[in-house]
């Protein structure tokens, strides 16, 4: 879950339109609803209505993805199913009736209830009764993919559990996206969400992150990124390649790029709003020993030619290209 930021649009909404560094501006007075706790930026245009698919939503539990931000990154499928679905559920029912009526999704007389971290254990009853039934389940997360920071995890596997369709509606995600921009390794890597809060717990929980052969995730709000830094540069080391990813497909998208310890100094004296995601490299130059290589290469080029598998165990592993390529050859010849 990454929550959006709230931008003009047709429907005005109360709250401040963000300037660039996240200060405030003026404030647009509420005409028909309370503003959503994550407004969406509906983009130029004439509000249009959904003309939903004509085949009928099959039954089952419907995870759709909606925006990180822009109201128009969401798909047609998932138009279709919040258009067709018999019962919709949503962590955050003021931000989905609003993504609705951006995009013209009539609700009539169906249902939205509201399912997050602090009534999941009282509304999946009432779910799992409506599978049953035979309905058409759609749950959306406040923003982006469910189940990824998010508490449709414990919705899924009940479903699951009693026999029902579970599917996805793929679209919006605050890590892919950040992944996307951030101009590190994305053969392999790892979304470990929000660091603990506490100083010591915090830098535990890094710790054990720090050697992993991987790209790392994090999300991290902005009252705490300035911590988060300075604890990955105790815990990753001041070296390690990062980027700090801000309002992600908003109107002030920022992507800030260089070594943790650039950033950390970046981050110092900065005050910033909106949602976060921070990637960062895997370790390089760590020490490996023939037995590691040999196993990456064996494993490697069960999937890809020699010359591809080198590359990526090289990459992977933080070693010479040419190296790791004369070892692939060995290993060959050996075979």
């Amino acid at each position: 879950m990454m929550t959006g930021e709230e931008g003009p649009g047709p429907l005005p909404v109360s709250g401040a339109a963000e300037q660039a560094d996240g200060a405030p501006g003026a404030a647009v007075e509420a005409e028909v609803f309370p503003a959503p706790a994550a407004a969406l930026e509906a983009g130029p245009g004439p509000r249009q209505i959904h003309a939903p698919a004509a085949r009928a939503i099959a039954p089952g539990l419907h995870f759709v993805a909606t925006p990180i931000g822009a109201a128009r990154d969401i798909t047609l499928r998932a138009l279709d199913i919040l258009a067709g679905a018999d019962l919709i559920a949503a962590e955050d029912t003021r931000t989905l009736r609003h993504l609705m009526d951006i995009h013209g999704v009539p609700l009539g007389d169906r249902q939205v209830i509201a399912y997050h971290d602090h009534n999941g254990e009282q509304m999946r009853p009432r779910i799992l009764r409506a599978l049953a039934e035979g309905k058409a389940v759609a749950y959306a997360s406040e923003a982006g993919t469910p189940l990824v920071a998010d508490p449709g995890y414990q919705l899924g596997r009940a479903a699951i559990e009693a026999g029902h369709k579970v599917l996805a509606a793929p679209g919006p995600s605050a890590v892919l996206a950040a992944l996307t921009v951030s101009g590190l390794p994305s053969d392999r890597f790892l979304f470990a969400g929000f660091a603990p809060s506490t100083t010591s717990a915090r830098l535990r929980w890094l710790e054990e992150l720090a050697p992993v052969a991987a790209t790392v995730i994090l999300y991290e709000s902005p009252k705490r990124i300035r911590e988060l830094l300075g604890a990955l540069v105790q815990s990753f080391g001041g070296e390690r390649e990062a980027a700090v990813c801000r309002e992600l497909t908003k109107r002030f998208e920022e992507v800030s790029r260089g070594s943790l310890a650039t950033l950390a100094a970046d981050f110092e004296d900065r005050t910033v709003k909106g949602e976060i995601v921070v990637v960062i490299d895997r370790a390089r130059g760590r020490k490996t020993d023939s037995a590691d290589l040999e196993a990456a290469l064996k494993d490697a080029l069960t999937r890809m030619r020699l010359k591809d598998a080198a590359a990526a165990v090289a990459e992977t592993l933080g070693l010479p290209k040419r190296e790791v390529y004369q070892a692939a050859l060995r290993l060959g010849n050996d075979e």
